[in-house]
């Protein structure tokens, strides 16, 4: 079996780091709470192996090759983001001790990811090009699956710490509306791009 693993794990790291919809919802949530963020990160993992599960036995693809069917869960994707979107800018503009405590994070982070059909078409476009043609397909897409969920796991154990740091930044009240209305307006603006590709 030979998986072209260079080019595979260059990209993947490519598409790891540039940031998303995920990104965005595990850093404001990391930067109120490492418990907060270290739960919304399980959920977007949770949301990448459920993708990486589908896109291997083809039910991903089927979506994909379906315009309808797209097009639904880009716009379900698109309102959810614009839904977190929003709710984070609200919560920018009232005092944290009087904000309600974040409930379902980790079901936040897993629909983030789960409704974001770039995830989606992403597992689609990459895997497919470093399996071995000669090869069975189904146990070389459940590793390649397994390693891109594994990347991802290592990201977000570099990013939490991270973004705690940063919320110490940014513990005075305007610096942290601040973040959260940025965190907020990102959000919303990705989830017109989603609607718009």
């Amino acid at each position: 079996m030979h998986i072209a693993w260079t080019s595979f794990l260059l990209a993947l790291v490519v598409i790891t780091v540039v940031p998303g919809p995920d990104f965005v919802l595990v850093m404001g949530n990391a930067v109120r709470s490492f418990k907060k963020g270290v739960e919304a990160a399980l959920g977007v993992l949770t949301g990448l192996l459920i993708h990486g599960t589908l896109a291997t036995v083809g039910l991903s693809a089927l979506v994909a090759a379906a315009p309808t069917a797209l097009f639904v869960v880009k716009a379900v994707g698109a309102v959810y983001l614009a839904y977190v979107g929003f709710m984070t800018l609200r919560s920018a503009s009232k005092p944290i001790e009087s904000q309600p405590r974040q409930k379902n994070v980790f079901l936040r982070g897993m629909l983030c990811d789960l409704l974001n059909p770039k995830v989606m078409l992403t597992f689609l476009s990459l895997i497919p090009q470093a399996m071995d043609p000669n090869a069975a397909p189904l146990p070389q897409a459940a590793m390649l699956s397994a390693v891109t969920v594994g990347v991802f796991a290592v990201f977000w154990v570099i990013v939490v710490p991270s973004a705690r740091q940063l919320g110490r930044l940014l513990s005075r009240p305007r610096s942290r509306a601040v973040f959260e209305r940025v965190c907020g307006t990102a959000l919303i603006g990705l989830a017109a791009s989603v609607l718009a590709t």
